[in-house]
């Protein structure tokens, strides 16, 4: 049995609870901050995601 990591299932959050475009995604990913706690930042400094978008992802880091 194997686990997702987190940033994995972060992506996958993202992409189907957020409807975050996948080249959006890459985009944070290629910053040298990209670890899971600092890519809802890299994609709201770039314009990519709301407030309120990054309001959600820090409350499932929470949980996850």
């Amino acid at each position: 049995m194997t686990t997702e990591s987190t940033t994995t299932r972060l992506i996958r959050f993202l992409r189907e609870e957020l409807s975050i475009p996948a080249a959006a995604i890459a985009l944070a990913l290629k910053q040298p901050e990209h670890e899971s706690n600092l890519l809802p930042m890299v994609l709201w400094q770039y314009g990519l995601i709301t407030l309120e978008q990054v309001d959600r992802i820090f409350d499932w880091l929470e949980t996850a």
